[in-house]
């Protein structure tokens, strides 16, 4: 019985994280706590690694794109060094409809969320991705993959 509900509950928290990577996203972008574009995260991560706390890379393009391979290797090292989450998410189009300003498409194939300022509440959806990333470290799984939903 369990083995038959196994892919369910896999989907729906598939689904949840989803979820919640969308809501901390247009958190963060409402309050201008998103850095778009693997060259301006680098900056960030190389300046103030201390001020970021999610990292997403978006691998559904790049096939041949060395550079960019080479780029996202070097951000994961960094991320792991630094005990910073992260993600993949295998749609940038939908990612950058939801990072990118109106009518402009933005280099989303790195986006980091920073800190929110010290007097403020927690994000929850960013908490519940931080708990996600726990647990797929456990697994082993380094760098989960998430399915951003439909809008």
């Amino acid at each position: 019985e369990i083995c038959s509900l196994l892919p369910t509950l896999i989907q729906t928290k598939m689904v949840n994280e989803g979820k919640s990577l969308s809501e901390a996203l247009l958190s963060a972008k409402a309050e201008g706590r998103l850095t778009v574009g693997v060259y301006e995260c680098a900056k960030i991560m190389n300046v103030d690694p201390d001020r970021v706390s999610f990292c997403l890379l978006a691998t559904d393009d790049f096939g041949c794109d060395i550079a960019l391979q080479i780029h996202f290797t070097l951000i994961q090292a960094f991320c792991f060094d630094n005990d910073i989450s992260i993600v993949r998410v295998n749609d940038l189009k939908r990612l950058n409809a939801l990072v990118g300003t109106k009518g402009q498409l933005e280099d989303a194939h790195c986006v980091l969320i920073t800190n929110p300022a010290e007097d403020s509440w927690e994000d929850p959806a960013l908490e519940k991705l931080h708990l996600f990333c726990e647990e797929s470290r456990s697994y082993n799984e380094w760098v989960p993959e998430i399915t951003l939903p439909e809008r």
